[in-house]
């Protein structure tokens, strides 16, 4: 891999990972570090579908179009693809290590321990929430864009 790669995964792959690759995609592209960005779900009943429209909304109100995103689901060749998979809360990351093939190249683990002060918790769910969610959704997902950049800039 010549350049860092990081893959979102979330259940749907229709709220918090896009808007996790959005986020890293912002800041990696501000900072001048160049990086391969997806996202994926572990459950595939939104596959090739939008993001969510409340996550859409979210993410333009911080000046991101996202509606060009399709949602996928995770697969077995993603783990030779990227050099790191975050989980975004602990159940998707059992369900990753489940899956994880056993010559896995990639980094895995839960997204918001890479945050200070976060470890072990997960990126709120707000697909049954309200704006607040989302937006707090948003914040989560920033903030460890935040570290994943800063890292690769080491």
């Amino acid at each position: 891999m010549s350049q860092p790669s990081v893959l979102f995964v979330c259940l749907g792959n229709i709220c918090r990972s896009p808007l996790a690759e959005a986020a890293l995609r912002a800041r990696a592209w501000e900072a001048g570090v160049a990086v391969t960005v997806d996202s994926a779900g572990t459950g595939n009943w939104h596959v090739g579908r939008p993001p969510d429209p409340r996550a859409q909304a979210v993410a333009l109100a911080n000046g991101l179009d996202i509606s060009g995103y399709r949602a996928r689901q995770v697969a077995a060749e993603d783990f030779a693809r990227f050099g790191h998979i975050f989980a975004l809360d602990p159940q998707n990351l059992k369900d990753l290590r489940r899956i994880q093939p056993a010559r896995a190249v990639a980094e895995v683990g839960l997204l918001m321990d890479i945050v200070p002060g976060r470890k072990g918790t997960a990126v709120i769910d707000p697909y049954y929430g309200d704006e607040q969610d989302f937006e707090q959704a948003w914040a989560d997902v920033s903030s460890a864009a935040e570290q994943i950049v800063g890292r690769f800039l080491r």
